[in-house]
């Protein structure tokens, strides 16, 4: 299985301290952002000690292919209101898309967006509008998550992510991150994931399908409210995860855990174990 979590990425260690957190939780795949998820501001991909990080990671059998990136929140390609937001949506993707790239890893989660006051329709178009304004680098995917549908989010439906999907230019440098949380609050029944999986096939295709973030959920099937309980501590349940988690269709596919902190501490390295210790 491969299985991680959420991890920092901070000063003084930076990509280093990253993977020894990764270790610390025996997990053989990581999620981390290159900057602050709330801002722009970001450092030189020279100062993040990724070199160091990537010997570590093979001395410790780490495949870099399970590194992946987590876009910022501040990336909203789906508004249309706001020209500046759009901007910085084509600009902000183009830059984490390389520092994606500098720092050795080949997945870059984003999500879709939200359309603010206008309508699904609108935002789907902007959306595709502003990805294909966008630069992605050779070497990146970049994986659409699929949504809660809180507000006015697009990507809620796996029907929305195709419709976005089959408008880019660059797609091939495009696919998806299925938030197990998101699409049972989006209304998808996870008792039986492989008719989940059997519905992606169809609109998307699981050959699109790069990255499961899996995490309980606080609110009830259908809820659209997005809120994240640990793994078992939800209304999803620790059977349903596990079931999941071991699907044979999605063995390629690297999981990443991105429930709450329990008291101040990250629940990533029991939570893992429990997983991986349910046959």
């Amino acid at each position: 299985m491969i299985i991680g979590s959420h991890v920092q990425m901070k000063a003084p260690e930076y990509l280093v301290g990253a993977v020894k957190e990764t270790l610390s939780y025996g997990a053989n795949a990581m999620m981390l952002y290159t900057g602050a998820p709330q801002n722009t501001k970001r450092i030189e991909t020279q100062k993040m000690r990724i070199e160091e990080a990537h010997q570590m990671m093979k001395e410790h059998g780490l495949d870099a292919r399970n590194l992946i990136v987590h876009a910022p929140y501040i990336i909203n390609p789906a508004n249309s209101i706001k020209p500046e937001v759009g901007e910085l949506a084509v600009s902000f993707l183009n830059g984490d898309a390389q520092r994606t790239k500098q720092i050795g890893a080949g997945l870059l989660v984003l999500h879709p967006g939200s359309y603010t006051t206008t309508d699904l329709d609108t935002g789907i178009t902007t959306a595709i509008k502003h990805l294909n304004a966008s630069d992605i680098p050779e070497g990146v995917i970049v994986c659409l998550e699929t949504m809660a549908g809180k507000g006015s989010e697009i990507g809620f439906r796996f029907e929305q992510l195709a419709e976005i999907l089959s408008g880019l230019k660059q797609s091939d440098r495009y696919g998806v991150c299925l938030d197990t949380c998101h699409i049972h609050d989006a209304g998808y029944d996870l008792r039986n994931f492989d008719a989940v999986l059997d519905e992606f096939d169809h609109y998307i295709g699981l050959s699109h399908l790069h990255v499961i973030h899996l995490n309980d959920s606080k609110n009830v099937k259908g809820a659209r409210k997005d809120r994240h309980a640990n793994i078992g501590d939800g209304m999803i349940g620790f059977e349903t995860l596990c079931a999941i988690a071991h699907n044979p269709r999605t063995a390629s596919v690297p999981k990443i855990l991105e429930t709450p902190y329990i008291d101040g501490k990250a629940p990533y390295k029991e939570e893992i174990e429990r997983i991986m210790n349910k046959s």
